[in-house]
């Protein structure tokens, strides 16, 4: 895991994380400097794995997809092959945005993405309510999105 970037690389991070599709001519004007090293350091980015890809970022709300739960999961297993089990059936449940596994009250918090309150609850029950290991949920729906996608804020 690197750790080590100095201002060039914070640098190419908050250029890209705000237009991935820069090109490096642009990128190097932008952080100052000249394009080979500029390309050496976005190499080493992508080889080391720091950046992990380039992807078009679609709009969810143009997409008819402007509800947004989240939901508390509770299981009644957690141990590790039970949390094994729950995240891969997660991975397959398109709704579910986000997935994570909180230290609290509850085991998972999760974000969930549909076109309305119909869909969602059809979602609940046939796809959360029954992954393995479910013991209860809690749902929290959110009525407007405040800050979201902000990676270049973080470098």
């Amino acid at each position: 895991m690197q750790t080590d970037f100095d201002r060039y690389d914070k640098a190419i991070l908050r250029a890209l994380a705000v237009d991935g599709r820069v090109s490096v001519t642009e990128l190097a004007r932008q952080i100052g400097l000249s394009k080979s090293p500029t390309q050496a350091r976005l190499r080493r980015l992508e080889t080391s794995g720091v950046i992990t890809g380039y992807r078009a970022l679609v709009d969810p709300i143009r997409m008819g997809l402007d509800h947004v739960s989240f939901v508390e999961v509770r299981l009644h297993d957690t141990r590790e092959a039970a949390l094994s089990e729950f995240n891969v059936a997660v991975a397959r449940v398109p709704e579910i945005e986000q997935a994570h596994l909180i230290a609290g009250n509850f085991d998972y918090l999760m974000k969930v993405r549909t076109q309305n309150m119909a869909d969602y609850r059809r979602v609940l029950a046939e796809q959360i309510s029954t992954l393995p290991h479910v013991s209860s949920t809690s749902t929290y729906v959110a009525m407007q999105a405040v800050k979201e996608n902000v990676a270049a804020d973080v470098i």
